[in-house]
């Protein structure tokens, strides 16, 4: 109990404005910057690096998702959409279109993780269409977060 009493007179008289305590000296708040610092620096990397993973996944899932639609479209239509038709046609009926069943998607086609849309090719040079998203540097090629997201390698 004397020992509770004790600690607890420190801390009144150490930070209560009317204590008379003398606060934190210069150093200390030195020292409790440096160590947040020493903190931010070692979270900081990973996180981000973890934000780039996840939207090239995100990238990857929404070609699925384009795939499955553009399956649909050739199942109801007998072909896919024209590269000048575009992935628009799993929205609007394109003109020729018989056998048309659409929408095919709920929602209209959202941009890349990036905001750039995707580029869609029919025939295309892998397959009946390629599907493609340049990655964060909307270049062709590229590494990590810059590299290219396709449909026909599923990465």
């Amino acid at each position: 109990m004397n020992q509770l009493s004790c600690w607890r007179r420190w801390l009144l008289t150490r930070f209560h404005p009317l204590g008379g305590g003398r606060g934190f000296t210069l150093i200390e708040l030195l020292v409790v910057m440096v160590i947040l610092g020493l903190l931010a620096a070692l979270v900081a990397p990973r996180f981000l690096g973890k934000v780039g993973r996840s939207k090239t996944q995100a990238a990857q899932a929404q070609l699925e998702l384009f795939g499955a639609a553009l399956d649909t479209f050739r199942l109801d239509v007998g072909r896919y959409p024209t590269t000048s038709e575009g992935l628009a046609a799993l929205r609007t009926k394109p003109s020729g279109a018989e056998g048309w069943d659409g929408p095919y998607l709920k929602r209209e086609v959202p941009l890349d993780p990036w905001g750039r849309p995707y580029i869609y090719k029919s025939p295309g040079e892998h397959g009946d269409y390629d599907l493609i998203s340049y990655g964060a540097d909307s270049t062709q090629g590229g590494e990590g977060e810059n590299a290219d997201v396709v449909s026909w390698t599923g990465s």
